[in-house]
């Protein structure tokens, strides 16, 4: 039985813009799965509260519902073990966990502020206000104000990716030599950000810049291939 893959998505269903969906969909690609796209919508949640989750990804494998990305990677990992490694061992699952968080909140809660205004644009109209009512909220200022002066902030954001690019100088993935999950933790956010925002998070010659185009390349240029802006 064909998988099946709750993504999110806006106004274009060809064009799925969560982090953590896309990193499902590199974890599946590296597996060598596909996997039927369902699209789905902020407002949406009845669609998916049947496998007992409110968000997305959602993977779906016969009679089994997996929601998160990081236990849905474990559940590609255990299901089919005889298919390339996303983790490389229980060593690297450790380590991804520990990089799945880091991705969370220094790589998304990052980059975030500095693109969230730009995402009620790509929603159906009931999606956006729902987005910008709860969005608001959380940062208890209109959207346009979170992002005033990220021509400036951005600065704070990419000194935070030292680690990663102190990595990078020596090995050419997270991963090592060839990317693993550790790399689609972090992708994940910067494809989000390539779908969903013209603004440049990255300057062209930072290391981080060449690592993201080599996985926009990956799986036969499956993220490239995916609508986004070219920054």
């Amino acid at each position: 039985m064909a998988l099946k893959l709750f993504e999110l998505v806006g106004t274009d269903q060809a064009r799925p813009f969560s982090p953590f969906c896309w990193r499902t969909r590199m974890a599946l690609a590296h597996k060598g799965l596909g996997a039927e796209s369902i699209p789905w919508c902020f407002t949406e949640k009845d669609a998916i509260a049947p496998h007992h989750s409110e968000k997305v990804p959602v993977l779906i494998d016969g009679e089994t519902s997996v929601a998160d990305s990081w236990a849905i990677a474990n559940y590609l990992e255990d299901r089919y073990p005889d298919r390339p490694s996303l983790f490389g061992g229980e060593g690297g699952r450790a380590m991804g966990r520990m990089i799945n968080w880091w991705g969370d909140v220094t790589v998304v809660g990052g980059m975030f502020p500095l693109i969230v205004a730009d995402i009620p644009g790509h929603l159906k109209p009931v999606d956006a206000a729902y987005f910008r009512r709860t969005r608001e909220a959380r940062f208890g200022k209109p959207l346009e104000e979170v992002v005033a002066g990220r021509d400036k902030s951005v600065e704070g954001f990419r000194r935070a990716l030292d680690p990663m690019r102190l990595t990078l100088k020596t090995q050419t993935y997270l991963g090592g030599g060839a990317p693993n999950y550790a790399d689609y933790i972090v992708f994940g956010a910067f494809q989000w950000a390539r779908v969903v925002s013209p603004f440049k998070l990255l300057a062209e010659n930072d290391p981080v810049y060449a690592w993201r185009e080599k996985l926009l390349d990956a799986f036969d240029g499956m993220a490239r291939k995916s609508p986004g802006y070219q920054v």
